[in-house]
């Protein structure tokens, strides 16, 4: 008896690693959830929940914070209006049927433009990328998984041998034991060796999808080790791409601090932002690494400077030539 819970059973089937849309979706959706950790915001209205903004301008790039009959309200929409001297565009058009809005507000007036980067740009171009790249390796892993089953290529010379050949490979796909009907399917067929290469084809791939899911996390500020040593790696290779974590959420981060305190001066409100869950472990790790390497540097350079003379040799007397001799064998006198 299968057990339903919630009523979840009926939900419950086999995976469709040949619908890409609905896979692509999937890992999107599941580090669009990821990401939802990564700011704490503080002073929020019950009326914009924290979330709500993360996945407007995550997945839209921009939206704008309202004020609309007393009350604040964040709201994706579109550009409008005529760009200023840097084409960068003035007005912002806002759309919201619940709300009963429907208006065109003007940037930095009665509106505060909320933006995810420097550019307006979001994570979804990113995410689409990695999570397509992802789907097609899973497709890849699972054709190889599956043909490592098979020991042989099979040729079928008539129809009536196809279709034995056919069902004998359906049989193997669906994970049951392949049965042969009669004698006539092996005059019918020949075959040819295949599957020596499988393992080796398959540990490829799955270094391939470890390093494109580590590449993801780090470009999200995540240190995920994307190491293909067999051997075991030293702290220092560990720490290699430090550097390159930071940059992507710098920016997105200085982007919320400016339009925070944007609202701040427009609507008299006391927001704040700052790191989450595992990003405020890994910048307060990584801050700490460069603040111990500073310290290490000034120590180096100031026991450089305080015992520079100490190091230096004496120097040697002048040799004039005339060595010490005792009394007794100096020549006498004539």
């Amino acid at each position: 008896m299968e057990f339903n819970f919630f009523g979840l059973g009926s939900f419950i089937s086999e995976y469709d690693f040949k619908n890409k849309d609905k896979a692509v979706r999937s890992y999107v959706n599941y580090m669009l959830n990821r990401v939802q950790s990564m700011f704490e915001y503080k002073g929020l209205p019950d009326t914009i929940p924290q979330k709500m903004i993360e996945i407007y301008i995550m997945t839209n790039g921009h939206s704008v914070i309202i004020e609309h009959e007393g009350k604040l309200y964040v709201c994706f929409g579109n550009w409008g209006g005529e760009p200023n001297e840097y084409y960068i565009p003035t007005k912002y058009v806002v759309a919201n049927p619940y709300l009963n809005l429907f208006k065109t507000y003007t940037i930095g007036e009665d509106c505060v433009l909320a933006h995810n980067d420097s550019l307006y740009y979001g994570l979804m171009p990113m995410f689409k990328r990695y999570a397509s790249l992802l789907v097609e390796n899973d497709i890849t892993m699972r054709m190889v998984d599956i043909n490592s089953r098979i020991a042989a290529l099979i040729d079928a010379k008539d129809d009536s041998t196809y279709a034995s050949a056919q069902k004998y490979l359906d049989d193997i796909e669906a994970g049951e034991n392949g049965v042969i009907a009669s004698q006539q399917f092996f005059d019918g067929i020949t075959t040819q060796p295949y599957g020596e290469h499988n393992y080796q084809r398959l540990t490829d791939l799955i270094e391939f999808h470890q390093y494109m899911k580590a590449s993801w996390f780090n470009e999200l500020g995540l240190n995920a080790n994307y190491n293909m040593k067999r051997e075991a790696i030293t702290s220092n290779e560990s720490q290699l791409n430090d550097d390159m974590l930071l940059p992507l959420v710098d920016d997105m981060m200085n982007c919320r601090k400016l339009w925070i305190e944007q609202v701040n001066d427009m609507f008299g409100t006391d927001w704040s932002v700052d790191w989450a869950s595992s990003w405020k472990d890994n910048i307060e790790e990584t801050e700490l690494a460069h603040d111990i390497m500073k310290a290490q540097i000034e120590q180096s350079e100031r026991s450089e400077s305080e015992g520079g003379d100490d190091n230096v040799e004496p120097e040697e007397e002048e040799d004039n030539g005339t060595d010490d001799v005792p009394e007794s064998d100096k020549p006498d006198d004539e």
